[in-house]
């Protein structure tokens, strides 16, 4: 009895303190976008009044793009992922009880923000073209009905696809997920961290793209996003609510389409 009351304390107090690195980290990421959100309203206002053409970027530019992809992915991706994560951090401790090799919890996130962080590069190249192409603002909004439309439209239709709900149903089940994919030791912990970071993408990237729409930057509109793939992922019938948001963003692709004639 002793034993297993000792072994409870344990799991809570790492859940308490797992818990709140996932919420300190998630709320520095937040506490960095609202400040480049600000800085690039300033900064853009600026522009305005000293520089109305859209100027090329450089290197500099590129790579600090891409810093707040990475940190955006963050402040939207760790807090659909707690679930994931202490249901690791629980059988890790659990493992480690019965003599199993213990990984720390960071090594399996590490595992999961990696792959965030390759989605954030190709995210950054996708902005850098559209903004060549004349097609966001400096505010980083699209400036083309067609490019909105279509991206809603897409979006809408990929939440009907097997491929999304293959990965979702993933995301929804910790403990099914880890259990079958489960493997020891740090490797372990970095390839389990992976590979439900590629899941995560499969089933986001599509509601991520979303963001050119409305813009890059707009915090209200990361926030519903975040909020959404929350409900997605761990409210009930989640994935039932997916697919009715995959017809409402159908329908508002069909309207913005529907402008250009």
């Amino acid at each position: 009895m002793q034993e297993g009351t000792t072994l409870e304390a344990v799991l809570r107090r790492d859940r308490l303190i797992v818990l709140g690195g996932l919420v300190g980290i998630s709320a520095l990421a937040w506490i960095y976008l609202g400040y480049m959100a600000w800085e690039m309203e300033a900064m853009d206002m600026a522009m305005q009044m000293a520089m109305p053409s859209v100027r090329v970027w450089n290197a500099v530019d590129i790579l600090l793009l891409f810093v707040m992809w990475v940190v955006m992915m963050v402040a939207m991706m760790v807090p659909t992922a707690a679930s994931m994560i202490l249901t690791y951090a629980m059988i890790n401790r659990r493992q480690q009880t019965q003599q199993g090799p213990f990984a720390p919890t960071a090594v399996f996130l590490g595992g999961y923000l990696v792959v965030w962080t390759g989605f954030s590069a190709l995210a950054t190249l996708a902005q850098w073209g559209l903004h060549e192409a004349a097609l966001l603002s400096p505010m980083m909004v699209s400036t083309s009905p067609v490019l909105g439309g279509v991206l809603f439209l897409s979006a809408g239709i990929f939440q009907w696809t097997p491929w999304k709900y293959t990965c979702l149903k993933h995301c929804r089940s910790p403990l099914g997920f880890l259990m079958t994919d489960w493997r020891e030791g740090a490797w372990g912990a970095l390839w389990m961290g992976l590979r439900h970071g590629s899941y995560c993408t499969g089933c986001c990237w599509f509601l991520m793209a979303l963001l050119f729409v409305a813009g890059v930057m707009n915090l209200l509109w990361v926030a519903m996003l975040t909020a959404f793939v929350l409900v997605e992922k761990m409210v009930p019938r989640g994935d039932l609510v997916g697919r009715v948001a995959g017809g409402v963003l159908v329908l508002a692709g069909i309207v913005l389409l529907g402008q250009m004639r």
